[in-house]
C-alpha cells in the first residue's frame, strides 16, 4: 500500500467515529470549545472526549490552546471546515422526522441561517451569494470571483476595511456547497469578513451555543437596504 493511501485511510478513520464526527461538526461554528463542553455535546464522559480529542489533534484536524488549566480546541484552519462541509453535502438527505418540538426548532434554525466556520451558510448564506451575483458583485460562472464592482462594494457599501481583504493566504472568494441548500454560499476572506461585519453590527446574533444565527430586526432592515434581501 502506498504512503498516500495509508495517510488517506488514517485521515478517514479520524471521522469514522460518530463521537469524533459530532465534535468536529460542533466546531464548525468557528469557536474554541473546552473538552467538557464537547463531551456534553457528544453525550460522552469527559475522559472519553479527551481521548478522542487527542486523536483529532494528533491527526491535524484540530489544534489546541491552553489558558491556565483550561484546554480549548478548535478546527485547525478553514480547509478542515471546507472538508467537513463537503463531506456533509455528500450525505443522502433523510426525511425530516424530528423527535420533538425542540429538535424541530433547532433543525429549522440551522437550515435558515448558520455559520460554517467563519462565514454564513444556510438559506441566509445562499441568499447573500445570490443577491451579490444578481447585482454583478460576484461572478459564479466557472467558480466564485468578486468583480471589480464587488470589491468596491465590500469596502464602501458593506463598510469592510480594505486592509482586511489583502495579504491573506486564503482565496478572496470561494464557493462552498451548502449541505442543506445544496447550492453554494460565499466562503473565503470576503465571506468571513461579511459574517464578522454582520455580527459586529448586530444584524445577526448567535442562538445559544449552536452554529445557528438569527437575523435581528436591525439586520432585516440592513440586508434589505444593502442587498435587497427580504
Amino acid at each position: 500500500m502506498s504512503t498516500d493511501a495509508a495517510d488517506l485511510a488514517a485521515l478517514a478513520a479520524l471521522l469514522a467515529d460518530e463521537t469524533r464526527a459530532a465534535m468536529c461538526l460542533a466546531l464548525l461554528d468557528g469557536r474554541a470549545w473546552t473538552a467538557g463542553e464537547l463531551a456534553a455535546h457528544a453525550g460522552v464522559a469527559r475522559s472519553t472526549a479527551t481521548g478522542h480529542l487527542d486523536r483529532l489533534v494528533g491527526g491535524g484536524l484540530l489544534i489546541e490552546e491552553r489558558q491556565g488549566r483550561h484546554r480549548y480546541v478548535r478546527l485547525a484552519d478553514a480547509s478542515v471546515a471546507h472538508l467537513l462541509e463537503d463531506l456533509s453535502v455528500r450525505l443522502q438527505p433523510r426525511p425530516d422526522q424530528p423527535r420533538g418540538l425542540r429538535q424541530a426548532t433547532a433543525t429549522a434554525a440551522m437550515k435558515r441561517a448558520r455559520t460554517c466556520y467563519d462565514h454564513l451558510a444556510g438559506e441566509l448564506g445562499v441568499a447573500v451569494a445570490d443577491a451579490m451575483t444578481a447585482r454583478g458583485l460576484l461572478d459564479q460562472r466557472g467558480g466564485f470571483a468578486l468583480t471589480a464592482a464587488g470589491l468596491a462594494w465590500l469596502t464602501e457599501d458593506a463598510g469592510i476595511d480594505a486592509h482586511r481583504l489583502q495579504g491573506r493566504r486564503r482565496p478572496l472568494a470561494r464557493g462552498c456547497l451548502d449541505w442543506t441548500e445544496r447550492r453554494p454560499h460565499l466562503a473565503g476572506v470576503a465571506g468571513a469578513q461579511l459574517c464578522e461585519r454582520f455580527l459586529a453590527q448586530g444584524w445577526i446574533r448567535r442562538i445559544g451555543t449552536t452554529r445557528a444565527v438569527k437575523v435581528t430586526d436591525t439586520g432585516r432592515r440592513g440586508l434589505s437596504a444593502l442587498l435587497g434581501i427580504d
